[in-house]
């Protein structure tokens, strides 16, 4: 290891170096891009050493630094941030074991008035499959990329999957749609996504976590 000499007295105090930005500012997660019907998105993972991380490293808890909600409404800041992005990566486990994938969602509410992501997916993809089986849980995360270390936000949930029909699936895909114009602009691309499943999330919990509140800010949802 080499050995860095001692700088010489000038006299004069200097100022320390700035700390280092954490090795996962910024970074994408090791899953690479994913390409859906309308582009390609980017997972970025936080969980290990991002805003878990922040967490641990501020001591930020959910009484003193934003409030850990139990049941009922869901914050307004929680709400803002799902409509304020339309990429969520989805995590799940099958028989094959863990995986995850980035799909294009609307968010919304579901007719109890809670929260809802509305998201467009064949039945037949390893997810779809996956998420279709009884009982099955998804977890997820929704952020935007290339953000900076001191305005890091993003949301982290859990919940649940299922496919809409009927007057279910009427009232999601209005939220899709509207959310994305463009796919009843194109005539192919709405009759492609109309014969594809509409699947709504169901999240029973969701965590806010908002540097530009504070440095490891969080605000969190049971549903």
């Amino acid at each position: 290891m080499p050995i860095l000499a001692r700088p010489p007295a000038t006299g004069k105090r200097t100022r320390p170096a700035p700390p280092r930005a954490h090795p996962h500012a910024g970074r994408e997660g090791g899953a690479g891009p994913v390409s859906g019907p309308f582009g390609t998105a980017r997972g970025v993972a936080y969980e290990d050493g991002g805003m878990e991380g922040m967490e641990e490293m501020s001591g930020a808890s959910g009484a003193g630094r934003g409030g850990a909600g139990g049941a009922g409404a869901c914050p307004p800041g929680i709400v803002r941030a799902l409509a304020g992005h339309t990429t969520v990566t989805l995590a799940y486990a099958d028989q094959d074991g863990p995986q995850a994938c980035a799909v294009l969602y609307a968010a919304g509410r579901a007719a109890d008035g809670a929260p809802a992501l509305y998201f467009v997916t064949a039945a037949s993809t390893r997810h779809g499959r996956a998420l279709a089986e009884p009982g099955a849980r998804v977890a997820f995360t929704v952020q935007r990329d290339g953000q900076e270390w001191s305005g890091l936000t993003g949301i982290q949930g859990r919940g649940t999957c299922r496919t809409l029909h009927g007057a279910e699936r009427d009232a999601g895909w209005r939220t899709y749609t509207a959310c994305f114009p463009f796919v009843t602009e194109d005539e192919r691309l709405r009759a492609a996504l109309e014969r594809t499943a509409l699947w709504e999330l169901r999240p029973d919990w969701l965590r806010l976590i908002d540097n530009a509140q504070g440095f490891g800010h969080k605000e969190e949802w049971r549903g």
